[in-house]
């Protein structure tokens, strides 16, 4: 028979919680002083990681049950003498707090996770202040970007990318080691000056989309009024139609196209610019003007703006049949041919016209699709230069082609219809065709032999006002030397 004291043990001994890790013995304390969202956050997943940690309270008994067991949760003067790096994770208005705290963290680096409330445009950063208030410690500024959702449900749900600066090498790789092994991707910004840019970050608001975003906006309002003058008002003016209706659907639709056709163009023709613009100078070591730099780039959000246009018309084009103006239009039509007494409407050059116009815009999308799916990180992380460069560039200009070829097909022979300048303004396709043909034929013009060898040479490193001439080895016997006068 079994002893009682046999009976009353459990049949199953309590296991570690699967998030809790075991602490490596050879891994260093990390201390953490506060006790907020983010602290609670980050305390876990070094726990996970196999950090011991520490975390500095002010009323250790009350914050204990916040944290996992693995925490040791005590005083910040005891938290911060026992770890051997120490987070600061209190707000920059309490830095004042940890004065008693120096003697502690003396020798020690300690990383500042703090973000500003509004843009730092002159003053000092506040990771510099909190150096200035502990000069014996290595300040290093890291972690702000991340926040205390990513921290605590992992990397694959946020960024990646760790911004991390300060003036101490060791200090930086010692957080460094602890990015990497809590799944994040540190980069090194540079000395503990970069902090205010680095503490700025999370508050910019998509700052590489401001321009794009702005020429896609006064795009788009530009082509809106200039379709609004010559289909909605001139009718209403002149024949007394009120077509008004058209401004939700129709006339967007006609819009986005041309949006995004100018777009497109916009993406290449920095390029040729700069092209032409080391030509002229025959030198590839000069900088290009600032707005040139600014527009290169911004190529690729041109060109995901550009994307988007063309995708909403061709959502737009679809959902045409379905207005009740068009259905309502498509029975007049029927029955005026009925009264009439036509049998066949077919008309061979409008059928061959649409059908071409459809096709090729298909085709322009589909290449649209491609440049904007390589554009992703994850993607062209996956493509070696070459192929990035091959769909970039060949695809990209092919892409160019078709839409300026969807756009010349849609006007056909209107261009020569006098009654299509209204107000004496020139049809859209013929507005809209002007800059993504000047951009191919200049790109034709950089094609020529004579001129892509010139600009090969240039971009190898070849100066037109410094080069050496060297002898051929046909020529030995003519001279001994090399012409280096022009070094």
């Amino acid at each position: 028979m079994m002893p009682k004291e046999e009976i009353r043990k459990p049949l199953l001994r309590a296991t570690q919680h699967p998030d809790a890790s075991m602490s490596d013995p050879g891994s260093p304390v990390v201390g953490i002083l506060g006790t907020g969202d983010f602290s609670r956050s980050l305390a876990r997943r070094l726990v996970t990681s196999g950090f011991p940690v520490v975390v500095g309270s002010r009323n250790p008994k009350r914050c204990s049950s916040l944290f996992p067991e693995d925490v040791e949760v005590t005083s910040q003067h005891q938290a911060a003498s026992q770890a051997d790096l120490v987070f600061v994770a209190i707000h920059p208005e309490h830095y004042s707090t940890l004065g008693s705290l120096r003697e502690a963290l003396a020798g020690k680096a300690v990383v500042d996770v703090s973000n500003s409330t509004c843009l730092n445009r002159d003053g000092p950063s506040q990771a510099e202040q909190l150096a200035a208030m502990f000069p014996e410690c290595s300040v290093v500024k890291g972690f702000n970007v991340i926040s205390a959702w990513t921290l605590q449900t992992g990397p694959r749900d946020g960024s990646r990318q760790v911004l991390i600066c300060g003036d101490s090498s060791q200090a930086k790789n010692s957080v460094f080691h602890i990015c990497r092994s809590t799944g994040f991707h540190p980069v090194d910004m540079g000395t503990l000056s970069a902090a205010r840019d680095i503490e700025n970050t999370p508050l910019l608001l998509f700052p590489s989309w401001c321009l794009p975003a702005l020429a896609t906006l006064l795009l788009f309002l530009f082509f809106y009024l200039y379709n609004f003058l010559r289909d909605i008002l001139h009718p209403y003016l002149f024949a007394g139609k009120y077509v008004f209706y058209k401004l939700p659907v129709e006339t967007v639709n006609v819009t986005f196209p041309c949006v995004a056709l100018v777009l497109l163009a916009l993406v290449y023709a920095p390029g040729v610019l700069a092209a032409f613009l080391q030509l002229s100078r025959g030198t590839k070591y000069r900088l290009f003007p600032a707005w040139l730099d600014v527009w290169l780039r911004s190529r690729k959000q041109l060109g995901l703006c550009s994307f988007l246009c063309a995708t909403l018309h061709a959502v737009y084009s679809l959902c045409l049949p379905m207005r009740k103006s068009a259905r309502y239009k498509l029975l007049n039509a029927a029955f005026k041919q009925v009264k009439a007494g036509q049998e066949d409407s077919w008309v061979e050059q409008e059928v061959w016209r649409m059908e071409l116009y459809l096709s090729v815009g298909i085709l322009a999308l589909g290449l649209l699709s491609l440049l904007a799916a390589t554009s992703l990180p994850t993607v062209a992380n996956s493509l070696n230069w070459r192929e990035f460069s091959f769909i970039q560039s060949r695809l990209g200009y092919a892409a160019l082609v078709m839409a300026t070829l969807h756009t010349l097909i849609y006007g056909w022979d209107r261009g020569l219809d006098p009654e299509q300048y209204r107000f004496y303004l020139p049809p859209p396709f013929l507005l809209v065709a002007v800059v993504p043909c000047g951009v191919l034929l200049a790109r034709l013009g950089l094609a020529l032999p004579c001129v892509a060898r010139r600009l090969g040479r240039i971009r190898r490193g070849w100066e037109e006002k410094r080069h050496i001439r060297f002898t051929l080895p046909e020529d030995a016997g003519r001279s001994s030397m090399d012409d280096v006068s022009g070094v």
